[in-house]
C-alpha cells in the first residue's frame, strides 16, 4: 500500500509542476500564438481548421497533460473558430483520448507504467499505432457531430502573434529529460522553476496565477482519495471487482477489460478506476494494463465525471458554448466503439511486436 500511495504522490508532484508549465507558457502567449497559426494555416477553411485544431490538441496532451489542454487550449480554439460549438468538445475528448502517447500525458498512465515493465521509449511505442487511432477516431467523430457548424467559414483574425521562443525550448528540454529517463517529478518541477521564474520576472504571470493552477487543494484531495480507494482494493470488495478482469492476450479478453475499465471509470471516475483494476491487470501481464489504459482514459469520455479532466473543463469556457446533454449524447453514440477500436489496434500491434 506504501509503494502505491509513493507512486501516486510522485505522480500527483508531477501533475502538480506540469500545470505550472502550462500556465506560465500559457500566460506567456505560446497557446495564443498557436492557434493563431493554426487558424491561419486554415485559410479560411472550418474542415481545415477542425484538423490542425485536433492535431494541436492532440500535441498539447501529449507533451503538457490533459489538463492542459481541457483548461488552457480550449479559450484559445473557442476564440480561432468563432465561439462555435466543436472546439469546446474537442479538447475535451481529446484531452482524455490523446493522453495515451507517453507515461507522463496522465495521471493514470503514469500509475500504470511502472507496472507495464516497458521503458520510457517502449511504452510509447507500443501505444503510438493506439494514439493515432484514438485521435482519428475523434476527428471523425467531430466532424460527423458537428457537420453543420464546420460547414462554415471560420472568422478571419490579423496577423498571428509571434511564438515565444523560450517557453517553447523549456518543453523540449522537458520531453528529452523525460524521453532520457528522469523521474518525471524531479524533470517536470525543473522545467516549472525554469519558465515560471522568468514569467514573474517579466510580471507576464503572478504567484496568484501560477498558485491556482497548481490546484494544491485538488492534489491533496485525489491522495485523500487515492489512499480511500487503495485500501478499498485491498477489501473483499475490491478484490471481486478486480476478479471481473478478464486474463489472458486475446482479443476477447483485451477488449474486455477496455470495456470493463471504462464503465468503471464512468462511474467512479478514472483514477480510483485504475487504482481499483491496476493490481489484477499487472498478474496478468503488460498487454491487460494497457488495455485498461485505453478504457480509463478513451473511456473517460463516457460521462463528465469520468475525469478530472472533464471536471476541470466544465469550469472552463466550455459552459459558455457547451451542454452536458450534448457531452453525453455523444459519449455514448461514440466512445464504446473508439475503445473497441483502440484496443482492436491495441491486441493486433501487441501480438505483432511482442
Amino acid at each position: 500500500m506504501l509503494h502505491d500511495l509513493r507512486a501516486l504522490a510522485e505522480a500527483l508532484g508531477f501533475l502538480v509542476a506540469i500545470a505550472v508549465v502550462a500556465r506560465a507558457c500559457a500566460d506567456a502567449g505560446l497557446f495564443d500564438a498557436l492557434g493563431a497559426r493554426t487558424r491561419r494555416l486554415a485559410r479560411g477553411s472550418a474542415s481545415a481548421l477542425l484538423a490542425l485544431s485536433v492535431v494541436l490538441a492532440a500535441l498539447v496532451t501529449a507533451v503538457l497533460s490533459l489538463d492542459a489542454t481541457a483548461v488552457l487550449l480550449t479559450p484559445v480554439l473557442l476564440a480561432a473558430a468563432g465561439r462555435r460549438r466543436w472546439p469546446a468538445y474537442a479538447t475535451v475528448r481529446l484531452a482524455n483520448s490523446a493522453s495515451l502517447l507517453l507515461p507522463v500525458s496522465n495521471l493514470t498512465n503514469l500509475l500504470m507504467f511502472s507496472a507495464t515493465g516497458l521503458g520510457f521509449a517502449a511504452f510509447a511505442g507500443a501505444m503510438a499505432p493506439v494514439w493515432l487511432v484514438a485521435v482519428a477516431g475523434e476527428y471523425l467523430v467531430l466532424r460527423w457531430w458537428f457537420r453543420d457548424e464546420i460547414g462554415h467559414p471560420p472568422p478571419a483574425h490579423g496577423d498571428p502573434p509571434d511564438v515565444p521562443r523560450y517557453p517553447l525550448a523549456v518543453l523540449v528540454v522537458l520531453l528529452l529529460g523525460l524521453g532520457a529517463g528522469t523521474t518525471p517529478w524531479v524533470v517536470a518541477t525543473v522545467a516549472a522553476v525554469l519558465v515560471g521564474v522568468p514569467a514573474l520576472v517579466r510580471r507576464v504571470t503572478t504567484w496568484r496565477d501560477l498558485l491556482h493552477a497548481a490546484n494544491l487543494p485538488m492534489a491533496l484531495l485525489v491522495l485523500a482519495w487515492g489512499m480511500l480507494v487503495t485500501w478499498f482494493s485491498r477489501t473483499p470488495a475490491g478484490s471481486f471487482v478486480g476478479d471481473l478482469l478478464p486474463r489472458g492476450d486475446s482479443w476477447a479478453a483485451l477488449v474486455g477489460a477496455a470495456l470493463l475499465a471504462m464503465l468503471l471509470a464512468g462511474v467512479v471516475n478514472n483514477l480510483p478506476a485504475t487504482l481499483v483494476l491496476l493490481p489484477a491487470a499487472a498478474l496478468a501481464g503488460p498487454a491487460t494494463v494497457l488495455a485498461v489504459l485505453v478504457g480509463v482514459g478513451v473511456g473517460a469520455n463516457l460521462t463528465i465525471v469520468g475525469s478530472l479532466a472533464n471536471l476541470l473543463w466544465w469550469r472552463s469556457a466550455a459552459r459558455e458554448v457547451a451542454t452536458l446533454g450534448t457531452f453525453h449524447r455523444l459519449a455514448v453514440a461514440t466512445t464504446p466503439a473508439l475503445v473497441v477500436a483502440c484496443t482492436t489496434v491495441l491486441w493486433a500491434w501487441t501480438s505483432l511486436v511482442w
